[in-house]
């Protein structure tokens, strides 16, 4: 066979198992839930999380219709290094929003749309985190053009160092009163960080007065954000 049609079959062929292999990576589960596999089943995920005391990432999504979402699915999720790291240290659970109604089993439809509600989720993707008691919200974060792995790993270790059981560990390794400043500047920044949310739900007017309002706020995180670095 002539060289140039091996290359282009070999090509062809290198595409195919791509796509498979990220058919396969993103494929979503409707009953049951393993730890760093996407399920639907909200109940199954909650009740291994708990067991495992594990965080969870709850993927609000349109999966047949959202931009955004695809590309989450193509840059991140459906990656080796997502993976791995899912494998060790999520629970995963797809909340769909789909165009096509086959794609969501109809007991999930109601729960997603509450779920929704619930965690005041306005558009698509947005990704909750939530602890192993799948109560307590440990932050929410969103997609990005230039996206990977690697930076949204980074991100969820920015949230997931808040869990209780992290900052537990963490004041092991310290001094009493050592131990007591870092949950002081834990609450610091946590209590900062909420009241800002709070103040851009209001969906302040952008004038001097609010821009430096917002700035006053970002100065109170940085300021947290060092002390905390210091343990």
């Amino acid at each position: 066979m002539h060289i140039r049609k091996v290359s282009s079959l070999l090509i062809i062929l290198n595409v195919l198992l791509l796509l498979a292999s990220t058919l396969q990576a993103n494929q979503v589960a409707k009953e049951g839930a393993k730890v760093g596999e996407w399920t639907m089943d909200y109940d199954a995920a909650l009740k291994l999380a708990g067991e495992k005391q594990l965080p969870v990432l709850l993927n609000f999504t349109g999966s047949d219709w959202c931009g955004w979402c695809k590309l989450m699915d193509r840059s991140v999720f459906s990656q080796t290094q997502w993976q791995e790291f899912a494998r060790r240290e999520m629970v995963l659970v797809t909340l769909d929003f789909p165009r096509n109604p086959n794609i969501v089993p109809a007991k999930y439809v109601g729960r997603n749309e509450n779920l929704r509600v619930a965690y005041g989720v306005e558009g698509f993707p947005t990704y909750m985190v939530v602890d192993s008691d799948g109560k307590t919200v440990l932050g929410k974060l969103g997609a990005a053009q230039e996206i990977t792995p690697a930076m949204f790993i980074d991100q969820l270790k920015d949230l997931l160092r808040f869990r209780e059981i992290e900052i537990s560990k963490r004041v092991k390794t310290l001094s009493p009163e050592k131990g007591k400043a870092y949950r002081q500047a834990i609450k610091a920044y946590k209590d900062t960080e909420a009241q800002l949310m709070k103040w851009l739900e209001t969906r302040p007017v952008r004038n001097d007065a609010n821009l430096k309002i917002y700035e006053d706020y970002l100065t109170r995180l940085e300021a947290a954000e060092k002390q905390l670095g210091e343990f």
